[in-house]
This record gives C-alpha cells, sequence and structure tokens, in this order.
C-alpha cells in the first residue's frame, strides 16, 4: 500500500498517488448513478484535509472575507424535517421526491435548522448548507481546491482494493460503528446506534489508513468535477470529469444515508446536485497540488 504522510500545511496528508481501480459493480450499486464499470485510473501525488472543513475554519474565512453563503442570499436552505418541530414541518414545503426535505426560511450554515438555531456548540462539526460555488470560494481563500472525484476516492480507499468502505468490506466489524449513518426506521426512528442523530465531529470514529477521517457518512462532500454516469473502461490517467454539465458530482453518503433508500456511504458510491444547491447534510473538504 502507498505509504501517506503528513503534509507541511496544517491538517493535510501528501498522498503519493498511483494506480487504483475506480468504480464498483456489485449489487449495491445504482446503474443510475455511474459507479461503473471498474477501471485503472491513476493520480499523481497530492494533498488533502484530514477531515472536513468545520463550522469554525467556515468562519475564520467568512470573518476574513465577509463572503455570504446562497443560502444566506436566497434566504432558505434545505433542513431534515426530523429536526423541525411539527408547527414548523406544516409551515415549511418538502422536496417533492423526498419530502423528508423541508424548504426553512433562515436555514444556513449559522444556523443549521433555521432562526433560533446555531453551531455555537458544533465548531468542530463539518460545516453544512454549503453550495458547491461555496466550498470553491472557501477553497481558494485557503490557498487550496476541491479534490477530483479521482483522487476522492483514491484517498477515501486509503490503500485498499475494491474494498466497501474505507475500512473493509464489513459495515461493523467486531459490532463497532465506523461511521455517522442512520440506523433504524428511515425517516421516522433513527436509534442513532453510532452515537450521533445528526452531524457529527470531523475527527468521529478512527481515521482510514491513509489518516483520513470520515470519508464516508457524516455529510456528503462536494469534489471539484461536473457529473456523468458514462465512464469508459480503459485506464486514465488524472481524469478531471466532463467540460460541460450543469450538475456537480458529491462523495462519501451522510448521516441520512439508509440502507432502505440510499446505501451511497460506500467508497465508489456518488451522487449530484446543481453547485447552487445547499442543505444540512453536505459539506466538502479540500486538496492540494503537492
Amino acid at each position: 500500500m502507498p505509504r501517506a504522510r503528513r503534509a507541511s500545511g496544517a491538517g493535510m496528508v501528501t498522498l503519493p498517488g498511483g494506480m487504483f481501480r475506480m468504480g464498483n459493480e456489485d449489487a449495491y450499486a445504482n446503474p443510475g448513478d455511474g459507479e461503473g464499470p471498474v477501471r485503472e485510473v491513476t493520480v499523481p501525488a497530492f494533498r488533502v484535509d484530514e477531515k472536513a472543513v468545520t463550522n469554525a475554519r467556515f468562519a475564520a474565512f467568512v470573518k476574513d472575507t465577509e463572503y455570504v453563503t446562497a443560502a444566506e442570499r436566497f434566504g432558505w436552505s434545505y433542513v431534515f424535517a426530523g429536526f423541525l418541530a411539527p408547527e414548523q414541518v406544516r409551515a415549511t414545503r418538502g422536496a417533492a421526491s423526498t419530502p423528508w426535505w423541508r424548504g426553512v426560511e433562515g436555514a444556513c450554515w449559522r444556523t443549521p435548522e433555521g432562526p433560533g438555531s446555531g453551531v455555537d456548540d458544533r465548531a468542530h462539526h463539518p460545516v453544512v448548507h454549503v453550495t458547491w460555488d461555496d466550498a470553491w470560494a472557501y477553497a481558494a481563500w485557503a490557498g487550496k481546491r476541491l479534490p477530483t472525484e479521482a483522487e476522492w476516492e483514491y484517498a477515501a480507499r486509503g490503500g485498499l482494493d475494491q474494498a466497501r468502505y474505507p475500512w473493509g468490506d464489513e459495515l461493523t466489524p467486531r459490532g463497532q460503528w465506523r461511521c455517522n449513518i442512520w440506523q433504524g426506521d428511515f425517516p421516522v426512528v433513527n436509534t442513532a446506534d453510532d452515537g450521533h442523530l445528526g452531524t457529527a465531529p470531523v475527527d468521529a470514529y478512527r481515521p482510514n489508513a491513509y489518516g483520513l477521517f470520515n470519508m464516508v457518512g457524516n455529510v456528503w462532500e462536494w469534489v471539484a468535477d461536473r457529473f456523468t454516469a458514462a465512464h469508459s473502461a480503459a485506464p486514465s490517467t488524472d481524469p478531471r470529469g466532463p467540460a460541460e454539465g450543469d450538475r456537480r458530482v458529491m462523495r462519501g453518503g451522510s448521516y441520512l444515508c439508509h440502507d432502505s433508500y440510499c446505501n451511497r456511504y460506500r467508497v465508489a458510491a456518488r451522487t449530484a446536485n446543481t453547485p447552487d444547491s445547499s442543505s444540512g447534510n453536505c459539506g466538502f473538504r479540500c486538496a492540494a497540488d503537492v
């Protein structure tokens, strides 16, 4: 397995790059997601954040730049209904195909569940309600960038070949939870067997073999690439996704993923959204050239 080392930049790991088998063709894959075919991909050496960007780090960015996120400009963002009082749910509009997502006025990274909520007790949780554009702006301020999709999956695999999760093929080895996802009856009952109902601290659970935390579960992570479900089986080097397209890729799943409807808390799983979309379960981490 290639050796990772801590980068000179605080909180980053340098990965040596190399060839890995990207994608997945097992029974868990949704054909529309474009996980397959499995193909040989080579990435050059790069640096990647050990952890997702936190509320504290994003607050420093906002303080320094006076940046205003898209959710703040739009005046609302999507919040999981289970975090709202019944009267709040009744007063909000649900997404058509996913009614557990409610459009809440005033919801943004500072107030994740809307007015009256806050992040003072979540400084080391991942920032949420950030769009792809917001993540890109933060990365530029930090002197970094978003990882390519290939870099993200290479990092998430932690040197394991075609394993389902960053730690292997078993979801709970020796009965221990290794990620923050939904347990119970989605979307009604979350037993929180993994210790968290919403987001968890960015260093919750043990890291993968590259020293990277929460590469699956907790929050979806924006990556640089535009989305396509059509991939060639031919080997490639440093792929960057299509040059055009109206959606950007997200990887890793979130605390709302459940096997009954969204088993995307796997290293090969993927989804996408428009770059101006935000929700209470999507964040990001940064990468940089060596």
